[in-house]
């Protein structure tokens, strides 16, 4: 997402967790719905948010990415995700977020693409790194999800389920 030349708008429409929270990061610009609740989870299964978290802390900044990280298991709102910056938008509606999707996508579709491109480039400034950090955070997540206290915490977790 951070390679492509074009602007990636992130459609929220329902809660994210782990993954989801670094898709919705990784986005050029995210419209989300009220209940669009957000919480990285991998903490609480025994790794942690090691793969997303660059994208996630890029967006919302050291402080509020360490808060979702440290408290697992807490949904976030989605006002606390718009006041952090992880979402550009907050709509009160389905139906509302998808006009205001298909205004700005109407809007890009007719501005520069260079413009855009360098723009993006610009925005990803400083992640020229992330291609070799992505692989050293995914060897940490590989190692813990193999230790015994996670796999403990999983099958608990799927037990539960």
């Amino acid at each position: 997402m951070r390679k492509c030349p074009k602007f990636i708008i992130g459609r929220i429409h329902s809660k994210c967790v782990g993954g989801g929270v670094g898709i919705v990061a990784a986005a050029d610009y995210a419209i989300a719905v009220e209940g669009a609740e957000i919480k990285l989870s991998e903490l609480a299964i025994g790794i942690g948010p090691f793969v997303v978290g660059p994208a996630v802390q890029r967006k919302i900044g050291l402080s509020s990415f360490s808060q979702l990280a440290i408290d697992a298991t807490l949904w976030r709102n989605g006002d606390w995700a718009r006041r952090k910056g992880l979402y550009s938008e907050l709509h009160s509606s389905v139906e509302s977020m998808d006009e205001s999707i298909r205004r700005l996508s109407n809007q890009l579709s007719h501005s520069n693409p260079q413009a855009m491109a360098e723009l993006k480039k610009i925005f990803w400034q400083g992640t020229e790194n992330w291609d070799d950090l992505l692989s050293e955070r995914a060897e940490i997540s590989g190692r813990l999800v193999l230790s015994h206290f996670t796999k403990e915490a999983i099958a608990k977790f799927k037990a539960k389920a």
